[in-house]
């Protein structure tokens, strides 16, 4: 396994659409292994292929929430390949979301509460559910790289600009 270099704003492969998997296969695990090994030493929850340079429809997703209270992070790995979203509720929900593309930044992102998704696993196996709460968060959050979208692009334009300053400004205090 390898630990993948993460893109991040502005480089313009991120705005690349990812192309559909057409084979699930050993080269493709061993991508999969590298981006949740890439993803946990980041440290993130979520990954999208496009974000290590690889325009395909796959992404990596691991809560880590607690057991308990004080317990450790529990590792739930789930692959999702050729993700798609079925039936967004028109409730809706906000979420402080980051990103590993747009490092240290922050910002409320309104999203549907609710959604059914459709994906394979690192196996080929089809899987059909209806998510909530984080989980429905993180793979529209992860989804939306597939198409080529950042979470900076849901704000304002005020928003988003700020965003973008201080990214700018704290490249420039480490180069």
């Amino acid at each position: 396994m390898a630990i993948l270099p993460i893109l991040e704003t502005p480089d313009p492969r991120l705005r690349v659409i990812s192309t559909p998997v057409e084979t699930v296969d050993d080269e493709l695990r061993t991508l999969i292994d590298d981006m949740f090994e890439t993803m946990y030493d980041a440290p993130g929850i979520g990954l999208a292929a496009i974000q290590v340079g690889v325009p395909k429809r796959v992404l990596v997703i691991d809560l880590q929430e607690p057991e308990e209270e004080d317990g450790k992070p529990v590792r739930k790995p789930m692959v999702f390949i050729n993700p798609e979203i079925l039936d967004p509720s028109e409730e809706e929900s906000v979420y402080t979301e980051g990103c590993l593309s747009v490092p240290d930044q922050y910002a409320d992102v309104l999203r549907p509460e609710k959604i059914t998704a459709r994906w394979l696993d690192r196996d080929g196996k089809q899987h059909e559910e209806r998510l909530d709460g984080l989980l429905a968060t993180c793979l529209q959050h992860e989804m939306d790289h597939l198409e080529g979208v950042l979470f900076i692009d849901h704000l304002s334009k005020l928003k988003k600009d700020m965003i973008l300053k201080k990214l700018a400004k704290a490249r420039k205090r480490v180069a």
